[in-house]
C-alpha cells in the first residue's frame, strides 16, 4: 500500500480541530493514521469517534468475542492496519495466539469453541453474504440475549465500515514520511 489517497491532518497545526484531537488522544492515546484521514472531515471525525468508542468501551459484549470479530472482518476485507492495530488488543483481551492465527485460516476446528465459532460464522455472514441466515440467526439467539446480539452486530458492522475506510482511501499502519 502506498500513502494514503487523501490528505493525513497532521495533528496540532490546525487551532480549530484541537478540541477534537484532545478527544481523539484522551480516548485513543494518539492521533492514529486513520483519525488524521477522518480529521479532513470534523463532523465524521466527532461522529466516528463517538460510535467506536461506544462499541469498543461501552457495550457488555465479551472483549474476547469483540476483537476475534474485529480480527475476522479485517482478515475478510484484507484490512491488514486493522488486522495489525488489533492484535495487542486481542491478547489483552485473552485471545490465544492460535485463535489470533486461526481467523486467517477455516473456522470449523480447533482452536475455538461451540460459541467462538458460531460467532465466527456470524461474522463471516454479515460481512461476506450481508444477509444472514434465518437457521444462523436463531442458533446465535439460543445462545445470546438481544442487547448482546445488538451489540456483537453492531461491532461486526462498525469494524465493516472501518476495514472498508481503510482499505479504499489506502492508509496504512504507519503514515509515509512527507504525506
Amino acid at each position: 500500500m502506498g500513502s494514503a489517497r487523501v490528505p493525513l491532518v497532521e495533528p496540532g497545526t490546525d487551532p480549530m480541530l484541537a478540541a477534537l484531537e484532545r478527544k481523539i488522544v484522551a480516548a485513543r492515546g494518539r492521533i492514529s493514521p486513520i483519525y488524521q484521514a477522518l480529521l479532513n472531515s470534523v463532523p465524521i471525525a466527532e461522529g466516528w469517534e463517538a460510535l467506536l468508542t461506544a462499541v469498543r468501551t461501552k457495550t457488555s459484549l465479551r472483549p474476547d468475542l469483540r476483537e476475534l470479530v474485529i480480527l475476522r472482518v479485517a482478515v475478510l476485507n484484507r484490512a491488514q492496519f486493522e488486522f495489525d492495530a488489533h492484535v495487542t488488543h486481542a491478547r489483552q483481551a485473552g485471545l490465544t495466539q492460535a485463535k489470533i492465527n486461526g481467523v486467517k485460516a477455516t473456522l470449523a476446528s480447533p482452536p475455538y469453541d461451540d460459541l467462538e465459532r458460531l460467532t465466527l460464522a456470524y461474522t463471516d455472514a454479515m460481512t461476506r453474504d450481508i444477509e444472514v441466515s434465518d437457521t444462523l440467526f436463531e442458533r446465535l439467539a439460543g445462545r445470546l440475549d438481544a442487547k448482546t446480539i445488538v451489540e456483537l452486530t453492531a461491532t461486526i458492522a462498525a469494524y465493516n465500515m472501518v476495514s472498508r475506510f481503510l482499505v479504499a482511501l489506502q492508509i496504512s499502519l504507519e503514515p509515509a514520511r512527507g504525506s
